[in-house]
């Protein structure tokens, strides 16, 4: 770990950034229908009680990054597996997003740029900021923070005053289509992006009070949740489902919509510039935490040291995980949330904190034994 402390509102701020990331401009349970809102909003449930769990397991071994407290619970060798498990999750993750951000910055406004070119400016800002250190990049998540509100709430009342919104496309709600909606969440919802919020359990060591982690981590998981939806319940009112099902980025989408009085249209830049903020708080705490467990995983002195091989290795990723953006969305629906989110976000983390659990009841009974020896 760095010599750093990070606010309870830097953190707050950090996790609502890094929650919206991607997943405010691309599709997201759209399996559900006009319900995709609904879908959201009960995946940020499961994602606050996931949260909770990693939490716990913090409190029992507080001050301590996650990889040395897994070998404290399960012993040296596996422990340092598990931990080397979750550095090759991370990695993967942020070559994931790094390549969504490509991806979509192609598709939009860059078409004739190659991917690696965008990918690569995005790693060198991250690499920037790592150097940087964590503290660095949360007194640039709160200056974004505020910019990101800003647009986001400028961007809701063009569409309203467009007169674009039309309620019958939400209908019906919550009607005869209960399964879509809890096979959306099983599949999609709980796991992207509220699951992933697991990254933070490695920055909880890092709170001046960590005592307000558990309120302050639920409560940004909470208001991302509301946030998304509240995105999406627009989206599907300002397209319908059917158009909201062909787009690959329903918020431009709806935002190409926006026109008053022929003079303020064209507003793309708003869409471009909610993408390349959550894309870069999303790529780079998925960057530190990666970089960090591996320092201290394999006992390196300084974290910085680290940090443009892992740019490498990362950007390579990005490039070859997918030959083209459709097997990388597939990849992502179909393999990723049962092979890698389920067993890494959900499994692993239950069962850290049952054997956790078990060892300090253990310990706490034989304390009880050695103070009742001695008092005799």
């Amino acid at each position: 770990m760095e010599n750093a402390k990070l606010s309870c509102y830097q953190l707050f701020v950090l996790i609502l950034l890094f929650e919206m990331g991607t997943s405010l401009v691309i599709s997201l349970g759209t399996e559900a229908k006009q319900n995709a809102w609904f879908s959201i909003f009960i995946g940020s449930l499961f994602g606050i009680l996931l949260f909770h769990v990693n939490y716990k397991i913090y409190t029992l071994y507080p001050n301590e990054l996650p990889t040395a407290y897994f070998k404290k619970i399960l012993g040296k060798h596996l422990g340092s597996i598990i931990g080397f498990l979750y550095i090759l999750y991370f990695t993967y993750l942020t070559a994931r997003v790094v390549r969504d951000y490509g991806e979509l910055l192609v598709t939009v406004a860059y078409n004739r740029t190659p991917v690696f070119v965008l990918n690569a400016i995005m790693i060198m800002l991250c690499v920037y900021a790592i150097k940087k250190g964590i503290e660095v990049i949360a007194r640039t998540g709160e200056i974004s923070f505020a910019f990101m509100y800003f647009f986001a709430i400028t961007g809701f009342i063009l569409i309203v005053v467009s007169s674009l919104i039309e309620m019958d496309n939400l209908k019906p709600i919550l009607q005869d289509n209960w399964d879509s909606i809890f096979i959306t969440v099983a599949k999609q919802t709980v796991f992207v992006p509220f699951g992933e919020a697991i990254a933070f359990t490695y920055l909880l060591p890092y709170l001046n009070f960590p005592k307000h982690g558990r309120l302050l981590g639920s409560f940004a998981l909470f208001l991302s949740g509301i946030n998304l939806a509240l995105t999406s319940a627009i989206n599907i009112a300002v397209l319908s489902v059917p158009l909201l099902e062909r787009s690959e980025f329903p918020l431009l989408a709806t935002i190409q919509y926006i026109s008053i009085g022929n003079f303020i249209e064209r507003l793309d830049i708003f869409f471009i510039f909610a993408a390349f903020i959550g894309a870069f708080f999303k790529i780079v705490i998925f960057y530190y935490v990666a970089v960090i467990a591996t320092t201290e995983l394999f006992k390196i002195k300084n974290h910085r040291n680290i940090t443009y091989p892992f740019g490498l290795i990362v950007l390579f990723l990005s490039l070859t995980i997918a030959s083209n953006y459709q097997e990388h969305i597939n990849e992502g629906l179909n393999f990723v949330p049962i092979y890698l989110h389920l067993p890494m976000q959900v499994l692993i983390p239950i069962m850290l904190l049952g054997v956790a659990f078990l060892r300090n009841r253990k310990k706490k009974s034989k304390k009880k034994e050695e103070t009742a020896v001695q008092k005799s």
